[in-house]
């Protein structure tokens, strides 16, 4: 880890941040950014978007009273240099690792996490809510929230600015942390006077960076030009936001902590008099560490590294599940011209730069937007074509009312490609995928699919391509045995159909049978266990439909049943299967292992299936426990 000089070291709290001349700030700023590359390069973590809001922590915590004043960092994968400033600089050692701090704000981490975020976008209605309670409780608290210009993209932060504008004695703050637009060189001090006096008095600053904020937003900024019936449609960004009932200010410098500082300050005020004000400032993603900076998508959230160095690819003996979809989707595509790609920004975790190369005119990255994206899906394949939507498991919660009355009631021929399903290592609860089983499987309509293998998941996927109605295929982050797929046909499975894996040796004496049940990856695990004490193992394949026949046939011929699986139990594939049970009476001693009915926290992979009893040796003991 890089050195920290003596200043970083002096600060557990904001008030000792505080307790510094302004002049000292620069000072500050440097050593934070140098601790926490050096941190995340030791941890893994989110490295862009972190060295850009060093500044814009620093002057936060430099001008508001937190933590009475609430600070609501949107998503929250940039709140890093918040978490040293309060109190947990030595804690970032154990960043995202199991026992240790989340890589986003969590309330029962510290007071100064005013929410828990995680999933974009949801930090102006919460900053709302607490505004209003503020107002409410006749308390003289101000709220801020820090949005980026990717999450400004979603609808529900337009909805929450609308109903800010018509509480305009609400002291709420949005600062809008632009990071992808470039600021002129120019800007000298009487720029930075203007910006200052601008701020004291209420006067709309500058009206630069037009159509920029609102591109993420297109039929916002048409809204926008009829509002403000400029000639050729020209309207600068403080446009819509002060239709809305915001005041608008900026764009400014992001990094000049004079110029934050004292806008910040005047600002500070005004919402406690005028209402709803808008910041809108420029930083820079990586900033202060040049290969951040000249590649942020790359240092976006890298595991540990050499900073000296860099990322250096490491080669890699089996693709991961991402990979193995983003092949499978350009090859698909070049036999199915009716082949349409969506990803709600996830261009890249979800695999789909190859694609996007390939058939551009067929790849429709929608924004932060995954209710937009289930119905555009939807309306595509009403004319004949055919949708993909490559989304991940946390991120489809957001549009399951779109999966309801727009997809599954009308049966629309749709490929739901689900990643990062199961459990998710270091990004931890928030992002975890062990819900899409209970909310999927109860929708009409819908086939359900959990591959066990890289071979299973590229069947699957055309399997769902071809089936004339909607369907799932969830598979796992990272890599699974190691099958090779490239150049495998694009061969379809039976729908609903298991395979039995694994039958007991007659030969071995037996005490009882015991049939393991799987749902997805864990397959593998439950194989090893069935190897060792002489059981049957069955890979299920299909959620939905199930394969019912076989399942009543197995649990006729056995005395035991374990159902595996990577989600969680309450409401899972195993009891699917003790339903259909139920409905043909049949009684058999069973067990269920998935999840428990709580939140998974974050950590290493393996660690996490070992502690909550989904490891190969766990689920030895616990079949042995219970049936032998």
């Amino acid at each position: 880890m890089l050195k920290m000089t003596n200043l970083l070291e002096t600060i557990s709290s904001p008030d000792d941040l505080r307790a510094y001349e302004i002049t000292k700030l620069p000072q500050i700023a440097k050593e934070l950014r140098n601790f926490i590359l050096g941190s995340v390069s030791s941890t893994g973590g989110h490295l862009s978007s972190n060295l850009g809001t060093v500044e814009l922590a620093i002057a936060l915590h430099y001008v508001f009273d937190t933590p009475y004043d609430r600070l609501i960092w949107d998503v929250g994968h940039q709140s890093y240099a918040h978490k040293v400033l309060t109190g947990r600089r030595e804690a970032m050692s154990g960043l995202r690792q199991f026992g240790g701090i989340s890589g986003f704000p969590k309330r029962s981490e510290s007071e100064y996490d005013a929410f828990g975020t995680a999933h974009s976008s949801t930090s102006i209605s919460a900053a709302l809510g607490m505004a209003v309670a503020a107002k409410t409780k006749n308390e003289k608290r101000n709220v801020v929230a820090i949005i980026g210009d990717g999450a400004m993209s979603a609808g529900m932060a337009f909805e929450a600015m609308n109903n800010a504008g018509v509480n305009k004695k609400v002291p709420l703050i949005v600062i809008l942390n632009d990071n992808e637009m470039s600021i002129s060189p120019a800007v000298g001090a009487m720029n930075r006077y203007l910006v200052k006096l601008i701020s004291g008095s209420m006067y709309a600053a500058t009206k630069r960076g037009i159509d920029k904020v609102l591109s993420v937003a297109p039929p916002i900024r048409e809204f926008a030009k009829r509002l403000e019936g400029h000639a050729k449609g020209m309207v600068g960004p403080a446009t819509i936001f002060e239709e809305f009932g915001f005041d608008y200010y900026g764009p400014i410098d992001g990094h000049n902590l004079e110029i934050l500082i004292s806008t910040l300050q005047n600002i500070k005020v005004l919402a406690q008099t005028e209402g709803p004000q808008f910041l809108h400032i420029i930083t820079k993603k990586g900033k202060g560490y040049s290969l951040a900076e000249q590649d942020p998508i790359a240092y976006h959230g890298p595991s540990p590294f050499n900073p000296i160095e860099g990322i250096v690819a490491k080669p890699t003996v089996k693709k991961s599940y991402t990979q193995i979809f983003g092949e499978w989707l350009c090859d698909m595509a070049q036999a199915d011209e009716r082949l349409i790609a969506i990803t709600p920004a996830m261009r890249e975790g979800s695999g789909l730069v190859d694609f996007e190369k390939r058939f551009p005119d067929r790849y429709y990255d929608v924004g932060i937007a995954e209710q937009h994206a289930v119905t555009f899906a939807a309306g595509i394949a009403c004319e004949g074509l055919k949708p993909v939507v490559a989304i991940y498991s946390t991120f489809l919660q957001r549009g399951y009312d779109q999966l309801i009355h727009d997809v599954t009631l009308q049966n629309l021929p749709i490929v739901f490609a689900i990643d990062r399903a199961g459990m998710v290592g270091a990004d931890g609860a928030t992002h975890a995928g062990v819900f899409d089983i209970a909310f999927l499987r109860c929708l009409p309509n819908l086939v359900l699919m959990t591959p066990s293998n890289e071979q299973e998941c590229r069947a699957m996927l055309t399997t769902a391509f071809q089936h004339n109605g909607p369907a799932a295929v969830r598979y796992p982050r990272g890599s699974g045995v190691g099958l090779e797929t490239s150049g495998l046909a694009l061969q379809a499975i039976p729908i609903g159909k298991g395979l039995v894996v694994r039958s007991i040796e007659k030969t071995s004496p037996q005490k009882k049978k015991i049939a393991f049940i799987c749902f997805g990856p864990l397959l593998y695990a439950a194989l090893s266990v069935a190897q060792e004490i002489n059981a049957t193992v069955i890979d299920m394949r299909f959620v939905k439909p199930l394969d019912e026949q076989l399942l009543l046939e197995i649990a006729d011929s056995h005395d035991g049943l374990v159902f595996v699986e990577d989600s969680a139990s309450k409401g899972g594939a195993g009891s699917a299967c003790l339903e259909v049970l139920s409905d043909n009476d049949v009684h058999i001693q069973s067990l269920l292992l998935g999840l428990p009915d709580e939140y998974v926290e974050h950590g290493e992979l393996n660690l996490l299936l070992d502690t909550y009893g989904l490891s190969q040796e766990k689920i030895k003991q616990r079949v042995l426990q219970r049936f032998l």
